[in-house]
């Protein structure tokens, strides 16, 4: 029998629940990383979402199995790293936003080539640049080496819902989840 992870009851959920359920977990790539403070949800019925025309070569990962990475460049200059989630094929993922950097700093701080903690991984270019993930990540499991994504020890977050952002379709959809009071968001909930 499969050894049953923490994670599996949280991306087995729709995106929505599960961008929710994401704030306070720990996301390290290669022991480098933090608490994810801010998550978008994302799914097939969205035409703001990646998956709303079917698969295809570039989000196949998109369509599980889920608990893996969904990777993807965008204006071809940035990664973004999402959790794939919901069932397997059903192209629902929950992009992370922003973390708070709290493991291997002074590694996220050359590779930015700033200081600053609090600009480190404020939206989901810098994150991917301050972890170091690139497409070669796309579709590796999140329970598994590169990656580690581990649950809060703590009580449940208080989280704070607002539009997405960036994005030109669906932005009026309240599926943007922060960690309230953190000042690692990417930008403030309005």
């Amino acid at each position: 029998m499969a050894k049953a992870w923490p994670l599996d009851g949280v991306v087995a959920q729709d995106a929505v629940p599960c961008a929710r359920a994401l704030i306070g977990w720990t996301l390290t790539v290669e022991g480098v990383g933090g608490v994810i403070v801010e998550t978008e949800a994302y799914d097939r019925d969205d035409p703001a979402s990646h998956s709303f025309r079917g698969p295809t070569t570039r989000n196949a990962a998109m369509f599980g199995p889920v608990g893996r990475a969904y990777v993807y460049r965008i204006y071809g200059v940035h990664w973004c790293l999402n959790v794939v989630c919901g069932q397997e094929g059903s192209g629902q993922a929950v992009l992370i936003r922003a973390l708070e950097p709290t493991q291997g700093v002074s590694s996220m701080q050359a590779r930015r080539r700033l200081e600053a903690e609090r600009a480190l991984c404020s939206g989901p270019g810098k994150l991917c640049e301050a972890l170091a993930v690139t497409g070669h990540h796309d579709g590796l499991s999140l329970i598994e080496a590169p990656f580690a994504l581990t649950p809060p020890s703590g009580p449940p977050a208080d989280i704070l819902t607002g539009p997405r952002i960036g994005i030109t379709k669906g932005i009026e959809t309240p599926w943007r989840f922060g960690l309230q009071g953190s000042r690692f968001l990417s930008r403030p909930m309005r």
